[in-house]
């Protein structure tokens, strides 16, 4: 592997995602929440950074190819995990968390089926929106519970929803994050379907006979 800058932004987002959750466990709230937040966006913003680096100076390689989308799922999955946990099992929240996990799950388990025909499955332009889709929900919903435990000095309780729209900030914040997460839940089903659909002729038991 070559150290070059792009290279070494992944690497460094790939070190950053258990870094979420480590601070919650090291800060107090809402410092966490916020925290969180920041290393996210930062991490969110090395994503494309990184990409139109190695494009730009022609320094694209099968590392950054492997690493990228690895970094990705890994800031993505452990992110909606600790949001999740923290917001109080937000029943709202659950069900296009399951959808995310269930499709990034998913698709990994294809390409390792595929093994070389894994290319079949390459990034499209409806999973890059996916991706994007996903981080800025998950960065409002950081900003959400944080306002929410400076607003009130608690999480949220287990089953709130926040529904209708409220007047302070932290409702806003978590109801607009809540619609984002969704509309990433729906791109997310979508390009998991699409990769299925492009898998499914290599799933059958007589391919290749």
């Amino acid at each position: 592997m070559r150290w070059t800058l792009p290279n070494l932004l992944t690497v460094l987002r790939l070190a950053a995602a258990p870094l979420v959750p480590l601070m919650f466990f090291f800060l107090s709230r809402p410092f966490a929440d916020f925290a969180a937040l920041a290393l996210f966006m930062i991490a969110a913003i090395t994503d494309w950074f990184d990409g139109y680096l190695a494009r730009a100076w022609g320094q694209e390689s099968r590392f950054g190819a492997a690493m990228d989308p690895i970094a990705d799922k890994a800031m993505v999955i452990i992110a909606v995990v600790v949001i999740t946990g923290y917001s109080g099992m937000n029943p709202w929240l659950i069900l296009p968390a399951t959808v995310i996990l269930f499709r990034e799950v998913f698709v990994s388990g294809l390409r390792e089926f595929l093994g070389d025909k894994a290319r079949l499955l390459q990034v499209t332009k409806l999973a890059k929106w996916k991706t994007t889709a996903q981080m800025v929900a998950i960065a409002v919903l950081f900003l959400g519970t944080g306002l929410n435990y400076y607003e009130t000095g608690r999480p949220p309780l287990v089953g709130e929803t926040s529904l209708p729209w409220s007047d302070d900030w932290s409702d806003l914040a978590t109801q607009v994050g809540l619609i984002l997460i969704w509309i990433a839940a729906v791109l997310t089903a979508i390009t998991g379907w699409d990769y299925f659909a492009k898998a499914r002729p290599f799933l059958r038991d007589d391919h290749g006979a």
